[in-house]
């Protein structure tokens, strides 16, 4: 680094600015900088670096792949949250553990400043080992404890209210709710689910809708056999959310195979997935799309500042879902 400085005119702590990002530097300055460490061949030593700071600059991402399907919402969590620890001079790593054992030995090296949880239950045990283990930490969904660790998650509610407002403003008064299975008993309390299956139990009563709950595992195949059933024993349905990515395409299908039109005959709306599967669904498929790039951003963020500061309070952020249609919907017949 010194000799950086002596080729580019700069102080030793300028230098330091540059590579590190921990401090704006005027943009001339920076280019001379930067043209000194390419004609040096200057690389910056992350081990050095992890060494003489205590700290790894590296985040994990913990995400239960052999529970949860790695779908497009999360897909877009895990890109932008790597984008923005770039941008706050760390990097992320993804960590497909399932279960409390297996984390606690990959936490046993001591490879991460922080963790940030995805796909998170009512209870989950995760929370209970970062606490004990004192490894900062930050969830990408909540726990039933609204007081709790530091979270950023989606209002699964507002979605619900979001959409059957949508879906009762066109005329449907017997509106069901598809929702994905995770699947074993480690996943009962699985937030969104449950959140979504709340909400949507509170809202029907107080429009005086009877509610139908459809359940679907996390596949195209099982989403085809919950059309198929749908359109066999529940011919009055004229509108369906589905809180299922993996199995939405195959429950439109299932519909279309059934003989139901959509929308001629039922309405579709997808809640909480991906503005790239609204925009590349055949057939398109409306939804309120989730905000997943801003949840990634934000839980970092929101962790990054937490370990610069440790006793900054709890980060407690609910981000609504926004609305996009695409023909998927319309006033029932």
């Amino acid at each position: 680094m010194q000799d950086v400085a002596d080729r580019a005119g700069v102080s030793l702590t300028t230098v330091s600015f540059v590579v590190n990002g921990t401090k704006r530097v005027a943009p001339a300055t920076r280019g001379r900088v930067e043209a000194a460490m390419a004609d040096l061949g200057y690389r910056r030593n992350v081990l050095a670096r992890a060494l003489a700071s205590r700290r790894s600059h590296i985040v994990a991402l913990v995400f239960p792949a052999l529970q949860h399907r790695l779908g497009s919402t999360a897909l877009s969590i895990v890109t932008a949250a790597a984008s923005a620890a770039t941008e706050r001079g760390f990097n992320v790593v993804l960590w497909p553990v399932d279960d409390v054992a297996q984390l606690d030995d990959y936490l046993s090296g001591g490879l991460v400043d922080g963790v940030l949880l995805m796909e998170v239950t009512a209870d989950d045990p995760r929370v209970a080992l970062l606490t004990e283990r004192e490894v900062p930490f930050g969830l990408i969904g909540r726990t039933d404890d609204p007081t709790g660790p530091s979270f950023v998650d989606m209002d699964f509610a507002g979605m619900v209210t979001t959409g059957l407002d949508h879906l009762t403003d066109l005329g449907h008064r017997r509106v069901a709710l598809l929702l994905g299975d995770p699947g074993g008993p480690a996943w009962s309390g699985y937030g969104p689910v449950v959140r979504t299956e709340q909400a949507y139990l509170a809202e029907s009563a107080r429009r005086g809708l009877e509610p139908l709950v459809v359940r679907a595992g996390q596949d195209p195949r099982s989403g085809r056999r919950a059309a198929t059933a749908l359109a066999a024993d529940h011919a009055d349905v004229t509108g369906v959310m589905v809180l299922d990515e993996a199995a939405l395409s195959g429950f439109v299908n299932g519909l279309v195979a059934a003989g139901r039109a959509v929308p001629d005959d039922v309405s579709v709306l997808a809640l909480a997935t991906s503005a790239a599967d609204v925009a590349t669904a055949d057939p398109a498929v409306s939804a309120v799309v989730a905000p997943g790039s801003e949840l990634g951003t934000r839980a970092v963020h929101g962790l990054v500042e937490r370990l610069a500061d440790p006793a900054a309070p709890p980060l407690h952020v609910l981000l609504p879902g926004t609305l996009e249609l695409v023909g998927s919907t319309a006033a029932p017949r």
